[in-house]
């Protein structure tokens, strides 16, 4: 095990606690815009509550490691995130361009998991290994149900548009 192998996993602890910030921000804004998709709204404040808890096992992970989590990456991510849910509030085909962005999203969040599974192996670090592998399969649940509920939420969108429903895109 050498010192750089261990900054290198403590770094990109740090950046998956910045990306489940910038995550718990982004399920926050589309939490609030999804009054008439009621199953969507409801696993994203499902999700939500699991984002928050994944932010806390890597923080614990962090300070296992004699660490500290990096203010500066959280604030960016939640910056991007905040940037993001503002820029859709204006287009009107929200709720399925949000939906395809989370659905990539938590892809981006299971390669990093897997990563950070591997790089807890190779240091020989069962609890960050636990940790990451206890995320990863939230994440990979939610892609899962994403993927599962897309197309359904999809055609509710261009069924509410049809009905010249001004608010199609919630």
């Amino acid at each position: 095990m050498t010192t750089d192998a261990k900054s290198h996993l403590m770094d990109w602890l740090r950046d998956a606690h910045a990306m489940e910030k910038q995550a718990e921000t982004m399920l926050e804004a589309q939490a609030k815009r999804l009054e008439h998709y009621p199953e969507l709204k409801a696993r994203i404040e499902q999700h939500l509550e699991e984002t928050r808890g994944q932010s806390e096992l890597l923080e614990e992970c962090i300070t296992r490691l004699h660490g500290s989590t990096s203010s500066f990456k959280d604030m960016g991510g939640k910056m991007a995130a905040t940037a993001q849910g503002m820029g859709g509030m204006f287009t009107s085909d929200e709720v399925v361009k949000g939906g395809a962005a989370s659905y990539a999203f938590e892809h981006f969040e299971i390669a990093n998991y897997r990563a950070l599974i591997g790089a807890a192996d190779y240091l020989g670090e069962p609890e960050v290994r636990s940790a990451c592998e206890r995320i990863l399969k939230q994440e990979e649940d939610m892609a899962k149900w994403l993927e599962e509920h897309l197309p359904a939420i999809t055609q509710t969108f261009l069924k509410r548009s049809e009905e010249e429903d001004t608010t199609a895109k919630r």
